[in-house]
């Protein structure tokens, strides 16, 4: 089960052991995380669930979908190269130790 770690606009710092298939909106959610909203449920229509990584987290993330990359377009804030939208990943062992950064509103 990997651990994954959110670091909110305002500072705090959270982290969860989560299940292997989980998207990672829903475990932000599930944990509190601050600034993670997920108003849509992961269907992609609201941009809620903005994350940012480093570079070489996002390698091993892949690419954005083309509907994802297209909300990304949407967000309210700044999109980033390493921008995505958490409720498009899915947790696997791989992704253990991963760190998100949770923008701030705009």
């Amino acid at each position: 089960m990997p651990q994954i770690t959110w670091l909110s606009a305002d500072g705090t710092e959270t982290s969860a052991d989560v299940a292997t298939g989980t998207n990672l909106m829903e475990a932000a959610v599930a944990a509190g995380v601050r600034g993670i909203h997920g108003d849509c449920g992961g269907a992609l229509a609201c941009a809620t669930c903005h994350v940012a990584t480093d570079l070489a987290w996002a390698e091993r993330l892949g690419s954005p979908g083309i509907m994802e990359d297209e909300m990304l377009d949407m967000i309210d804030g700044e999109r980033t190269p390493t921008s995505r939208l958490s409720c498009q990943i899915l947790a696997r062992a791989e992704l253990d130790g991963l760190v998100l950064d949770v923008p701030g509103p705009a």
